[in-house]
């Protein structure tokens, strides 16, 4: 078993921090805290052409981090926070793998140290 959650692949988990890493869709994910909103909506801060902040919004679907639904022209999207929890979960593995061996490193030293008196 490599630790992850049943239903959580490594390539979910990179999807996820792959959309997570441009600073526009980390833009947009705040955004949609608030709640749902039009593509022309979320694109109007951005100084780009729709088509390209079209693209980062495909990106932030493939993830499965945005769901939208279209209804005539317009394309409104809505955040889908629950997919933030598989990298949430990783991070927090790794913070408990790291704390565990700094925990082991310091338990180390001080026994270095009481061997050195």
């Amino acid at each position: 078993m490599n630790g992850l959650a049943p239903t959580t692949s490594p390539a979910a988990i990179d999807g996820v921090f792959r959309a997570l890493s441009d600073p526009t869709r980390r833009s947009v994910l705040e955004r949609l805290t608030h709640g749902p909103s039009s593509v022309s909506e979320l694109a109007a801060p951005f100084e780009m052409a729709l088509p390209s902040f079209v693209e980062h919004m495909k990106t932030l679907e493939r993830a499965g981090l945005v769901a939208s639904r279209k209804k005539g022209r317009v394309r409104t999207y809505s955040l889908v926070p629950e997919r933030l929890r598989c990298a949430e979960d990783w991070l927090g593995r790794q913070r408990r793998l790291w704390e565990q061996r700094l925990d082991q490193l310091d338990s180390y030293l001080m026994k270095m140290k009481e061997a050195e008196k």
